[in-house]
C-alpha cells in the first residue's frame, strides 16, 4: 500500500507543474500566439483588389524587404532615439536609484512613490503636457529667452528657429521622460541588494571612494542596469505617441509609420510587415546585447 501511494504521489507531482503552467500557457496562445499568427498571414498576403480591403495568402516575402526599402529611415530614426532616450535614461536615473537606495533612509518608500506618480497620468495625458512644457508659450523657452540662450541652443540643435515642439529635442525628451521610471526601478532593487559594507571594506584596502564605487558598487549593479535598457529600449523603438505629439513631419517613428499603415491607408500587409521586420531587429539587437553585456545573474 505503501509503495502504491508513494507512485501515485510520484505520478501526481509530474503533472502539477504543467497544471499550474495551463492558465498562462492558454492565455499567451489565445491573446499572442493566434494574433501573432493573423499579423503573419497578411505580412505574406496581397490585396485582391485596390478597395475591397481583402487579402490573398500568396507568400510574398518580398513585403518583408519592400517594407525595409521604402522607411528605412524611419527604423534609423526609432533605434536612433529610442538609444539615445535609453543612454539619457541611465544618465538620469543611476544617480536617482543610488540616493535613493544608500541615503533615502525612512524616506526610501515615499521617493520611490515619487518616482512612480507620473504613472497615476495616462501616458497619453503625460506626453501631451509636454506640449504645453515645450510650447512657444511654455516655460522651457521662456528661461532660454531670459537666459539669452535661444542662439547657442539653435546652434547646438536643441531647437529650430528658437522653437522646441516639432524637434528631434521633443521627441527624445519625451521619451526620456515617459520611461525613467522603467530605469531607475530595476536599478534601485539591484542597488538595494548590495551590502554597503563592501565599501568600507575596499576603504580598509586604501580604495578612494570613487574607485570602490566603479570596482565594486558598479559591476555588482549592472543587472539592474541591463533589465532598465531593455524596459527602457524595446518600448521606446515601437513609440508612435511622443513622435506624433512632440514631433514634426521629420521626427516619424516607424511606430507612426506602421500606424498609418494599418488604420489611415488600410495597407495591411505593409505594416504587418513592418511589425515583423520591427520585432525581428529588436530581437537581434536584444540577443546580441544580452550575449555582450548579461550577467550571469540574469541568465539563471
Amino acid at each position: 500500500m505503501a509503495r502504491g501511494g508513494e507512485d501515485r504521489n510520484q505520478r501526481k507531482g509530474t503533472w502539477q507543474p504543467y497544471a499550474m503552467l495551463a492558465p498562462g500557457m492558454l492565455w499567451l496562445l489565445l491573446f499572442f500566439l493566434v494574433p501573432m499568427l493573423i499579423l503573419l498571414r497578411y505580412a505574406l498576403s496581397e490585396p485582391t483588389d485596390r478597395f475591397s480591403g481583402k487579402y490573398e495568402l500568396t507568400f510574398r516575402f518580398a513585403n518583408f524587404t519592400d517594407a525595409i526599402g521604402d522607411f528605412g529611415s524611419q527604423f534609423l530614426r526609432s533605434f536612433a532615439y529610442a538609444g539615445i532616450a535609453t543612454v539619457l535614461c541611465i544618465v538620469l536615473g543611476y544617480p536617482l536609484a543610488y540616493f535613493i537606495a544608500t541615503k533615502g533612509g525612512r524616506y526610501k518608500n515615499l521617493l520611490l512613490g515619487l518616482v512612480v506618480v507620473p504613472f497615476f497620468t495616462s501616458y497619453l495625458v503625460r506626453t501631451i503636457a509636454w506640449t504645453t512644457i515645450m510650447g512657444d508659450n511654455g516655460p522651457l523657452l521662456a528661461i532660454s529667452d531670459g537666459l539669452s540662450l535661444t542662439g547657442l541652443l539653435d546652434a547646438l540643435k536643441i531647437t529650430t528657429n528658437g522653437g522646441m515642439l516639432q524637434t528631434q529635442t521633443a521627441v527624445i525628451g519625451g521619451l526620456t521622460y515617459n520611461f525613467l521610471p522603467f530605469m531607475v526601478l530595476p536599478i534601485y532593487v539591484s542597488l538595494e541588494k548590495i551590502d554597503l559594507r563592501l565599501l568600507d571594506a575596499a576603504k580598509d584596502l586604501y580604495s578612494t571612494p570613487r574607485r570602490a564605487f566603479w570596482k565594486v558598487i558598479f559591476p555588482l549593479s549592472l543587472p539592474g542596469v541591463f533589465a532598465g535598457t531593455l524596459l527602457t529600449f524595446i518600448p521606446a523603438s515601437g513609440d508612435f505617441v511622443n513622435a506624433q505629439f512632440l514631433g514634426g513631419p521629420n521626427q516619424q517613428m516607424i511606430g507612426n509609420v506602421i500606424q498609418n499603415q494599418f488604420f489611415k491607408l488600410n495597407d495591411f500587409a505593409t505594416a504587418a510587415a513592418l511589425s515583423f521586420v520591427l520585432m525581428f531587429i529588436i530581437t537581434v539587437a536584444v540577443l546580441v546585447y544580452a550575449r555582450l553585456f548579461g550577467t550571469d545573474e540574469l541568465s539563471v
